[in-house]
């Protein structure tokens, strides 16, 4: 008996130990729901035997259970179950406010996705930017979900940095500063009228958050999957030992020139708040016109923030040759289109699409395309690896095409660029931006020499 009761303290010492802890975790979820708040939608919320359960119902906008709290830099895990028929998330430093669209949650979300697209761990900017962190560039973190089983997350968010992973695969590396805090919400996923998935379940356990010491517990940093920045014209230190170097400085035109005068124009073109416009309304006769860098790049990763107006067309040339034939083709180059196909009629010409949005102009349609529409910002994407180049637009790969193979040459033979000798086979080029009269934006240009 004694020999027993001594083996029963020991097994309760253990128990004990191993339910301590020096990290200084918070519960989120308590004896009932009076610390969260039911936001926009109808599906119901229920919590039992410290799980949280939401239920999709009948025509309801997307619902969101929120913490009554805000948080900035926190370290938060939650372990979640949800029907293979539906996608969800958790918000994080999100908001609702009055006068932005009537109250509609908006701000950063974990995805919680069992599609065959996998991009659970990924970023959305709810009901605001769309996607910032997809997972089409970490084939690893796309098979970290267990489809129809309980799956543990852990999201850290200090400072300008939001990283997430799930079961313990990295998914998300992110930079961006829009918004400093705000709560954190469940979301059970808007079904529409569909009646084949009314009343599928989302459930959530196990919800704790660290926002004492943060930097203390937070993961050690390990450059092991790519890392997103949207830091405004400026280069995280993992860029920097990345490659990436800034195109645009978001003050001065330096490193931009007129592809015929090799003067950066006088008027047509404005810089204000960090962002290089097209400005129609302010050119003067002669003035305006394309702009190209003054570096000739060869194999590289290019990426740019956009925005037009309504209506607006312009493009993002490459392989350009201001010195060709005279300066004779100083604007011709391969382009991804920017275009707002809603409104603008070169959307329809051309043949199947391929005159839209992030395609490649006159030549090849885009496959697939997020686009957030007139005067929001969109982010292209342009990748050149010898012969092999790809488009992508808000994280979606949206055209991948190899050049000078006799496929090319046949896709030329049928467009606008037959009579160019040897059109897209450059071995290095300009890039080029393109005043088609029309107001446009650029910002965070950025590229990478890939060796």
């Amino acid at each position: 008996m004694k020999n027993l009761s001594g083996l029963c303290l020991i097994m309760f010492s253990v128990i004990i130990s191993g339910c301590s802890s020096d990290k200084p975790w918070e519960n989120l979820v308590r004896k009932d729901l009076s610390n969260w708040i039911e936001l926009n939608g109808t599906a119901p919320f229920e919590l039992k035997n410290g799980e949280i359960t939401g239920t999709t119902v009948f025509e309801s906008p997307n619902s969101f259970l929120c913490t009554k709290e805000k948080y900035g830099d926190f370290i938060l895990e939650f372990d979640t179950w949800f029907d293979p028929q539906m996608n969800s998330g958790v918000q994080f430093r999100s908001e609702s406010l009055p006068d932005y669209q009537d109250g509609r949650v908006h701000g950063y979300q974990v995805e919680m996705d069992p599609s065959s697209r996998s991009w659970s761990g990924g970023i959305y900017d709810e009901a605001r930017r769309g996607w910032l962190y997809t997972l089409d560039k970490n084939q690893e973190a796309k098979k970290a979900l267990k489809v129809g089983d309980w799956n543990h997350y852990r999201v850290e968010a200090i400072g300008n940095s939001i990283r997430t992973w799930v079961n313990a695969i990295p998914c998300a590396d992110l930079i961006d500063a829009m918004t400093p805090e705000g709560f954190i919400a469940l979301q059970v996923h808007s079904v529409g009228n569909d009646s084949s998935k009314i009343g599928l379940l989302v459930k959530w356990k196990n919800i704790k958050i660290i926002t004492k010491d943060v930097e203390k517990y937070a993961t050690p940093y390990e450059p092991v999957i790519p890392q997103i920045s949207f830091l405004d014209n400026l280069l995280t230190e993992r860029e920097k030992a990345d490659g990436w170097k800034l195109l645009f400085d978001g003050s001065s035109p330096e490193g931009w020139v007129n592809a015929k005068t090799m003067n950066f124009p006088a008027s047509g073109w404005n810089i204000s708040d960090g962002v290089l416009f097209v400005t129609p309304e302010t050119r003067k006769t002669g003035e305006g016109g394309d702009i190209v860098s003054t570096g000739k790049f060869r194999n590289f990763e290019l990426s740019v923030d956009f925005i037009y107006t309504k209506g607006a067309n312009s493009g993002i040339k490459y392989f350009v040759d201001i010195e060709a034939e005279n300066g004779s083709l100083a604007s011709i180059g391969c382009e991804y289109q920017v275009l707002d196909d809603r409104n603008h009629p070169d959307a329809k010409a051309g043949f199947a699409g391929n005159r839209t949005l992030a395609g490649l102009y006159d030549l090849i349609a885009p496959v697939y395309k997020r686009d957030n529409g007139e005067n929001q910002w969109n982010r292209a994407g342009i990748i050149v690896n010898g012969k092999k180049v790809q488009h992508w637009l808000n994280g979606f790969m949206t055209v991948e095409y190899e050049r000078a193979t006799p496929a090319w040459r046949e896709l030329v033979a049928t467009s606008k660029f037959k009579p160019v000798k040897g059109f897209g086979e450059a071995t290095e080029g300009r890039i080029l931006l393109q005043d088609h009269g029309n107001k446009v934006g650029f910002k965070n240009i950025k590229i990478r020499e890939i060796k």
